[in-house]
């Protein structure tokens, strides 16, 4: 069925069609559909494209750190109620001839995607998929081994110290030790205190045994449903025939869920805040130069895109490379030895953000770090950029975004990726994709002043939502949090039966 065939207010399936926009720019028809009885929408990208991606998404945000959606995306892929085998997503990993399937948790939505350029093997992981989203086992036993459980040091001796495991628990533990990670988790933490973005979405190691299975079907319950969710196609697919497959296997099971799983906006600090916060650091390691600090502000709206399309424009110009401002200013200082991670503009969350700031530093330099980001700002927004300058990051921006690259991902899901933001909350997608338009309206305002230094002034300098964290190493937090958990761990070990030990 050709895109000439659809047309809005159409019938399918039980969805209607709702619109069909055409994206030159990406060689795709974009067509949006809802699904009358649950309220469930679906995008289709209709392209000349052999291989047909297809996602399921759902809006998670999560309450506490304990990695429910985390532990949650993890459960659903260990079987469900029409594969009730073992790990079928990994069977699959092995005999399909997919391009590529995955699930992946952001910090307010999960997605699960796959590819496959051959249609009987999209038919099969389409089918796998569907039941692994909306029907999954979630048994105890799977919930224990991706969550957490205890397990004696050794399996047979239950004198032996009691220890806590899990997939997601040791590979939260593994990711917050490593300072780069902790780095961006606290400062979500502080730069978001009434959102969801102050929790860590992956699970905090501290507060991950704190969940409970019940916990976790029950979340599975209130967000995992069609009135929930996000779905995705793309290539030149049999659209009619995939909409019929998601409504008999899905969709007519459920009815409408009225849920409010929307993230509100950040509430705005009315002055700058500045943080310490500390991660453990071996006993006999060097303190010195291990130390990061980062200097954030909060930003725009997600769903603002031609806000969107400035900010990363403004991050590219003024840290893109060794000679951009910023960058240049903080490697030459000789505060730091490097540009600390995760420094730019980030637009993932609803409210987005821009950081600047270096790592390998000594707390004592932390104020110095904030002076050198704030007055090198403060220059530049005085000198300005050159238009040569400006043309040339405008061009890079547009090669990236017409770069049909497909290494490890298929285009389709950088498209996917792109657009899901502002879709899930409730913005307009088409714009995350189609930025022709935005573009055309940046130059002519290019062309009527000094537009990039007039938003340093507003967006950054003159903002009072400003965080700078300092992350210090401490030498004493590591066996203070380690002896922290022996101390549970000992407490719940002298409560057990003989029986619960065997157990």
């Amino acid at each position: 069925m050709s895109t000439q065939q659809f047309a809005p207010g159409q019938s399918l399936h039980g969805f209607t069609v709702e619109r069909l926009d055409v994206l030159p720019s990406i060689n795709a028809t974009m067509i949006r559909l809802q699904h009358q009885q649950t309220g469930a929408r679906f995008m289709h990208l209709e392209r000349d494209d052999d291989n047909h991606l297809f996602a399921v998404g759902f809006r998670t945000p999560p309450d506490d750190s304990t990695g429910v959606a985390h532990i949650l995306e993890h459960t659903a892929l260990c079987g469900s109620e029409r594969f009730p085998v073992r790990d079928p997503f990994f069977s699959m990993l092995k005999r399909s001839l997919n391009s590529f399937m995955n699930a992946m948790t952001a910090s307010d939505w999960t997605l699960y995607p796959f590819s496959s350029m051959n249609r009987k093997d999209f038919q099969n992981l389409l089918e796998i998929y569907l039941d692994a989203a909306f029907f999954p086992q979630l048994t105890e036993r799977d919930f224990h081994q991706e969550g957490h459980r205890l397990e004696f040091a050794e399996m047979d001796n239950p004198e032996s110290p009691l220890e806590y495991k899990g997939v997601v628990y040791n590979e939260m533990k593994g990711a917050m030790s490593d300072p780069s990670s902790l780095l961006s988790r606290r400062l979500g933490r502080h730069l978001y205190p009434t959102t969801t973005y102050r929790h860590n979405s992956g699970g905090e190691p501290s507060d991950i045994p704190d969940l409970t299975w019940q916990q976790l079907r029950d979340f599975h319950a209130r967000y995992y449903h069609p009135s929930n969710s996000w779905f995705f196609s793309s290539g030149n697919l049999d659209l009619p025939a995939l909409l019929k497959t998601v409504e008999e296997r899905v969709l007519t099971k459920f009815d409408r869920l009225e849920l409010d799983s929307e993230v509100p906006a950040e509430k705005r600090l009315s002055e700058p805040r500045r943080i310490s916060e500390a991660y453990p650091l071996d006993k006999g390691e060097p303190l010195e130069k291990r130390s990061m600090v980062q200097v954030a502000w909060l930003t725009n709206d997600i769903n603002d895109s031609y806000e969107r399309l400035a900010m990363t424009l403004l991050s590219t110009l003024l840290l893109g490379n060794s000679a951009a401002p910023l960058y240049k200013a903080l490697l030459d200082s000789g505060l730091g030895a490097n540009l600390a991670p995760g420094v730019g503009y980030h637009d993932d969350n609803r409210t987005t953000y821009f950081a600047a700031g270096l790592q390998g530093t000594d707390p004592g330099q932390m104020d110095a770090i904030e002076k050198l980001v704030q007055e090198t700002l403060e220059q530049v927004a005085s000198e300005g950029f050159s238009r040569e300058r400006i043309d040339g990051a405008i061009h890079r921006l547009e090669f990236a975004n017409r770069e049909v690259t497909g290494d490890s991902y298929p285009y389709s899901l950088l498209l996917l990726m792109r657009l899901m933001g502002p879709w899930i909350h409730g913005g307009d997608p088409l714009a995350a994709l189609n930025f022709e338009e935005n573009l055309d309206r940046l130059r002519s305002e290019l062309d009527k002043g000094p537009f990039f230094e007039n938003m340093i002034r507003t967006r950054l300098l003159e903002n009072p939502h400003r965080v700078t964290l300092l992350l210090q190493p401490d030498t004493e937090l590591g066996p203070q949090q380690d002896a922290q958990i022996r101390a549970e761990l000992d407490k719940v070990a002298q409560q057990l039966s003989d029986s619960e030990k065997q157990q």
